[in-house]
C-alpha cells in the first residue's frame, strides 16, 4: 500500500512516517510544507527508503496537490498537517484557520477528485484518515471539583471522553480542529469518501518541537532557566507516548472501518505539575547538579480559556483494534528525557533551522543542475 501522509515532518506524522517504513512493507509519500515546527531532520532514518517520498507542497495549494495524487496514485491518506499549538492560536487564530480548516477543505476536495477517477475496486479500497486531538471536547470534570462529603457514581467523579462525547472546544486551536472533524465526516455523508477520525490526547516523546510542555521543560531544566507552570499547574492530560500513537494511526488505516471514530489515549492522567516534577526528578538522576531542577519552576498567570482535564477512554480501540499502549508513563517520559539528552543537536537544529536551509539548499541546487 502507498499512503499519503500529510505534515510528515511534524512531531507525530514523522513518527507515523518512521514507523511506516521501518516496521511494514508499505510506501509513504510525505507531503510537508516545512512551517517552523517540520523538520526534515527528524526522519534521517528513513529518507534514504526508496519506498519514501517527500514532496514539499501546502495542503492549501490545490493544484501542487493534484500533480502529487496523480505522480503517486496513493492507496490512502492519512491527514495530520496543522497548526497545533494553543498559545499560537490565541495570539494569531488566522493561521489555524486557514491551515486546519481551509488546508483540510482544499485536501478533501482533492482527495475527492482523484478518488472519483479509480477503478471502483480501488475506491472501494481506499482511505481518508483524518488525524484529530482531544482538544475538541472541551474539557471534563476536575477532582476538585467533586462536592466533599459525597459519594458520586465513578461515571460522575471521573468521566472520560467517548468517541460520541459531544463538541465544546475552548480555543481557537480546538475550534479549528473540530471545524475539520465536522469537514471531514460530511464528506463522507454528502459525497461518499470512504473516511474515518481518530482524536488523540496529548503526545510526548523524541522530535517533539520544544514549544510544548515537555520538551521546554527538559531544555529549559538542562540550560538554567525558569521552568513555566501556567496557575497552580493543576490541568490535568491523559499522556501517550508518540511511538504508542503511530502504531494506533497505523492501526486505524489499515483495519479501521470506514465512517467510525476512534479515541486513542495513552492511560496516563497527570497533572502539569507532576509532569513537572517528574521530569525533574529524572534529570536529578541522570544529570545531578547542586540544587535539584525543581527549584528552577515558576507559576505564571494561566492562559486564557484553559481547559483543567481531559481524558480519553481508548476502549473502542483495544476491543476492535486490538491496541493498548505499551509504553507507561514512567518509561515513556525517561526514554523521552534521555533522547533530548543524547541529540542536543537536533534541539539546535529544529530551533534555527539550520539544517533545514542546509537540506533544501543542496535539494534545490541539485534540482536545478537536472534541468
Amino acid at each position: 500500500m502507498k499512503i499519503l501522509v500529510t505534515g510528515g515532518a511534524g512531531f507525530i506524522g514523522s513518527a507515523v512516517v518512521r514507523h511506516i517504513i521501518e516496521n511494514t512493507t508499505d510506501s509513504v509519500v510525505n507531503v510537508d510544507c516545512l512551517t517552523y515546527a517540520g523538520n526534515l531532520e527528524s526522519l534521517i532514518s528513513v529518507e534514504a527508503s526508496d519506498r519514501y517520498a517527500f514532496e514539499q507542497v501546502n495542503i492549501c495549494d490545490r493544484a501542487a496537490l493534484d500533480r502529487v495524487f496523480t505522480q503517486h496514485q496513493p492507496d490512502a491518506v492519512m491527514h495530520l498537517a496543522a497548526e497545533s499549538h494553543v498559545d499560537r492560536s490565541i495570539t494569531g487564530p488566522a493561521a489555524f484557520i486557514e491551515t486546519n480548516i481551509v488546508g483540510t477543505y482544499t485536501l478533501l476536495e482533492a482527495t475527492r477528485d482523484y478518488w472519483n477517477q479509480l477503478a471502483d475496486t480501488e475506491k472501494q479500497a481506499f482511505r481518508f484518515h483524518h488525524i484529530s486531538t482531544d482538544e475538541v471536547y472541551g474539557d471534563l470534570p476536575h477532582p476538585d471539583e467533586v462536592e466533599s462529603g459525597t459519594e458520586p457514581s465513578e461515571n460522575e467523579k471521573l468521566p472520560m471522553f467517548l468517541e460520541t462525547t459531544s463538541y465544546e472546544p475552548s480555543s481557537p486551536y480546538s475550534a479549528s480542529k473540530a471545524s475539520s472533524d465536522h469537514l471531514v465526516r460530511a464528506w463522507l455523508r454528502t459525497y461518499g469518501l470512504p473516511t474515518m477520525v481518530t482524536n488523540c490526547s496529548n503526545n510526548y516523546g523524541p522530535y517533539h518541537f520544544p514549544e510544548k510542555l515537555i520538551p521546554l521543560v527538559i531544555l529549559n531544566a538542562l540550560e538554567g532557566k525558569a521552568l513555566p507552570i501556567y496557575g497552580k499547574g493543576d490541568q490535568i492530560r491523559d499522556w501517550l507516548f508518540v511511538e504508542d500513537h503511530a502504531r494506533a494511526l497505523y492501526k486505524v488505516v489499515t483495519e479501521g472501518k470506514v465512517g467510525e471514530t476512534y479515541n486513542i489515549g495513552g492511560h496516563n492522567e497527570k497533572q502539569n505539575l507532576e509532569v513537572v516534577q517528574t521530569i525533574c526528578s529524572i534529570l536529578d538522576t541522570l544529570v545531578p547538579k547542586e540544587t535539584g531542577y525543581a527549584q528552577q519552576v515558576t507559576y505564571v498567570q494561566d492562559r486564557p480559556g484553559h481547559d483543567r482535564r481531559y481524558a480519553i477512554d481508548s476502549s473502542k480501540m483495544q476491543r476492535e483494534l486490538d491496541w493498548t499502549p505499551v509504553e507507561t508513563f514512567e518509561t515513556g517520559l525517561k526514554k523521552t528525557v534521555q533522547w533530548y539528552l543524547e541529540n542536543s543537536e537536533w534541539c539546535k537544529h529544529v530551533q534555527d533551522g539550520s539544517y533545514q536551509r542546509e537540506r533544501l539548499g543542496v535539494e534545490s541546487a541539485e534540482t536545478k543542475g537536472s534541468k
